[in-house]
């Protein structure tokens, strides 16, 4: 067949079956305060053209359509379609719409992301009804700055995952933040160690700028000093490799004003309500876990 009837030939082929188009790298279902700055992170690194999202709302997809540039599935089942990667990334109370939607659909040789709080991956599968690899994961709010921290779970479901499959997961988590892998026993406790924690880091922010705009501090400015001062500590811990006590000891001077403080904290029990809020936030999870 010489090259301008092989040319015909092609044409002739897509007009008769239709375009045939690669499938998407990932789909996201949903795309709010966790969802959308994964969408971008996905876009950043695989390219606008291989990420789709879908959401209830059409109103809302245009939005995010308009600000991110990112195209939308007109529907969960058919980004689950047209997806390799589909990231679940819904309240825990939507799930049963989302198992609905993708039951609709032949999910072999596919992976399912979920971020869904409290949903184990046994319960993916059931809902989901079919075999399917499952990549469980528990990532937090300042994925929307580039600084998240997610723990990701990997089951052996549909014969587990290769690298290049867990690479598809890991990139996605490791463009908003840093990652760590950890078994699925354990996703409780992550929740309670970066899951929800944010909230308690923005409370010590926010009590620490009231207590010294108390002493005459601008409160922009207090807050400016308390977040910088969380900011580098954290990067303290994390580039120096030492022990947050020791870290700790190396500020307090003998007889001066941060072992002072110090003191003060200890004796207002500071620990103690972390380890009291670790607890309710476990409890919670396991609640949630059994669908109460």
């Amino acid at each position: 067949m010489n090259g301008m009837l092989f040319r015909v030939f092609t044409i002739f082929k897509v007009l008769w079956h239709g375009t045939e188009t690669a499938l998407k790298k990932y789909g996201f279902i949903g795309a709010g305060n966790m969802g959308y700055p994964l969408l971008i992170g996905a876009a950043g690194f695989a390219g606008k053209e291989n990420v789709t999202f879908s959401t209830p709302f059409l109103a809302e997809m245009e939005k995010v359509k308009e600000r991110s540039g990112i195209g939308y599935s007109p529907s969960t089942a058919e980004l689950a379609r047209e997806s390799e990667n589909i990231v679940i990334c819904v309240k825990p109370q939507m799930i049963g719409q989302v198992f609905e939607d993708l039951r609709k659909v032949d999910l072999k040789d596919k992976t399912i992301i979920s971020i869904a709080a409290g949903v184990t991956s046994e319960r993916l599968r059931e809902g989901i009804g079919t075999e399917v690899r499952i990549a469980r994961i528990m990532p937090n709010t300042p994925a929307m700055v580039g600084e998240g921290m997610s723990c990701i779970c990997f089951t052996d479901y549909a014969g587990g995952f290769t690298d290049e499959q867990k690479l598809a997961v890991t990139n996605l988590f490791g463009a908003v933040g840093k990652y760590e892998i950890i078994p699925e026993r354990l996703m409780n406790a992550a929740i309670c160690a970066n899951g929800s924690s944010p909230a308690y880091v923005y409370m010590f922010i926010e009590a620490l700028a009231d207590s010294v705009v108390k002493y005459g501090i601008p409160r922009d400015t207090a807050y400016r000093l308390a977040a910088q001062t969380v900011l580098g500590s954290a990067k303290m811990v994390l580039e120096t490799g030492e022990h947050p006590g020791k870290l700790k000891d190396n500020v307090c001077s003998p007889g001066g004003t941060t072992i002072a403080a110090v003191e003060a904290l200890e004796e207002a029990g500071l620990r103690n309500a972390l380890f009291k809020a670790t607890d309710a936030c476990y409890k919670r999870g396991e609640e949630l876990q059994k669908g109460v």
